[in-house]
């Protein structure tokens, strides 16, 4: 259900328009799909709370974007994507609860600790991406 929620949220966005409006944005500034794929799932990431939506959800706003650009290393660009939709773990997030609850954490706890390290490993494994495209 969820990757299904996904899949129509991504088709809300593009159907009005957003998608749209992102692609004129990363025309206009250039900037690297990697770098969209990764800000894009971030901000899904951030406004849902749920890292598979974020995922599905850029994946459906990036792909018509970068179809036709040449030289996109596309499995940098789908571990850049997944890399941007774990970052900022928070309080929307079902992961953010069943951590605090499974660990017996309270809500600042939980802040510190897990959105910490999702936000560290989301940002570290976007610099590792970065850095293989350098060399690939």
């Amino acid at each position: 259900m969820i990757i299904g929620a996904g899949g129509a949220f991504k088709q809300v966005l593009v159907s009005s328009g957003v998608g749209d409006a992102i692609a004129q944005l990363a025309t206009s500034w250039e900037l690297s799909p990697l770098v969209m794929a990764f800000v894009v799932a971030g901000l899904i990431r951030i406004a849902t709370g749920s890292a598979t939506v974020a995922l599905t959800t850029a994946a459906g706003i990036v792909d018509p974007i970068v179809e036709h650009m040449t030289g996109v290393n596309l499995p940098l660009l789908v571990i850049a994507t997944g890399a941007g939709s774990l970052m900022f773990s928070h309080v929307n997030d079902a992961g953010f609860w069943l951590v605090k609850e499974y660990l017996g954490l309270d809500v600042k706890q939980t802040f510190k600790i897990w959105t910490v390290l999702e936000t560290l490993l989301s940002f570290m494994a976007f610099a590792v991406v970065m850095i293989i495209n350098v060399f690939v």
